[in-house]
């Protein structure tokens, strides 16, 4: 990019929204979907410039083994303890899968538990149900198996992907180097596609994994190209949409006060053209 960056690690997209409003941080990549929009609702100046990964299968719910819970008699998590980070895409996977199950959300005990601490009180049966993402869904399904798989959700209209996002003030003071970072970015991504045995050695470090473990979880993501988030599905009118429906099942599941009429306003697709 022609300039120095610091590199900060974060838990959950909420930090990263935290991180932005404080000034420390100026761009996220791949910063939760709902932790923007829970955002951007309580007036953070975030915009979103574009997709940075797509990972139906690396982001579930894990079901411990002998609960005899199944998708047929899911409403017995009703009552019973459920861990999950609280105010992202995992939560809203959640409840938009115990929607489509007939699951009274309310009903159920949600805990707030980041990925690793969810799969620590998963195998210790301190949960009956962990949800996750990344190297902990590896440890979670250990000692059980999904309730829906990212097809089965995917097929019903339960998308995850994560998003780049940019402060406002840093888009208005520095739009080259916006522009740079995702020119930068789409041309990594398209050397992956060309090699990715390439960059294995490189991603596997950067993680803190091996490198079987690391292309066993790269196989779930996607990395869409720039003409791809231009078009209908994302930033040409899907990701608006889903923001608002996004936004109003967060209010009523009790974990914003009000959505916006409108969020076009937050998402700019200039950058990738």
């Amino acid at each position: 990019m022609g300039v120095e960056l610091d590199w900060r690690a974060f838990g959950n997209g909420n930090e990263m929204t935290q991180a932005m409003v404080s000034g420390d941080v100026q761009i996220a990549y791949s910063q939760g979907f709902v932790p923007f929009v829970v955002g951007v609702s309580n007036g953070a100046p975030l915009k979103l410039v574009g997709i940075a990964v797509t990972y139906a299968e690396n982001d579930l719910c894990i079901i411990r083994d002998g609960s005899g819970i199944t998708q047929a008699n899911a409403t017995e998590l009703e009552g019973m303890k459920v861990a999950t980070p609280i105010g992202n895409v995992t939560h809203y996977k959640l409840l938009r899968t115990l929607d489509h199950l007939g699951v009274d959300a309310s009903k159920v005990d949600l805990v707030q538990m980041n990925p690793a601490d969810a799969a620590v009180a998963l195998i210790r049966g301190d949960v009956v149900m962990g949800c996750a993402f990344g190297g902990a869904l590896d440890r979670m399904r250990t000692v059980g198996s999904p309730l829906m798989t990212g097809a089965e959700q995917e097929a019903i209209g339960i998308n995850t992907f994560d998003i780049v996002t940019v402060t406002e003030d840093f888009t208005n003071e520095h739009p080259d180097l916006v522009r740079k970072f995702m020119e930068v970015t789409e041309a990594s991504n398209a050397a992956y596609a060309a090699d990715s045995a390439a960059a294995l050695g490189t991603i596997a470090m950067a993680a803190g994994m091996d490198e079987d473990a690391t292309a066993a979880m790269l196989a779930g993501f996607g990395f869409p190209t720039a003409a791809d988030q231009m078009g209908p599905n994302w930033l040409g009118g899907g990701v608006q949409a889903m923001t608002k429906g996004v936004a109003d099942v967060m209010v009523e599941a009790g974990n914003m006060d009000a959505s916006l009429d409108d969020y076009s306003g937050f998402i700019d697709d200039s950058y990738l053209q």
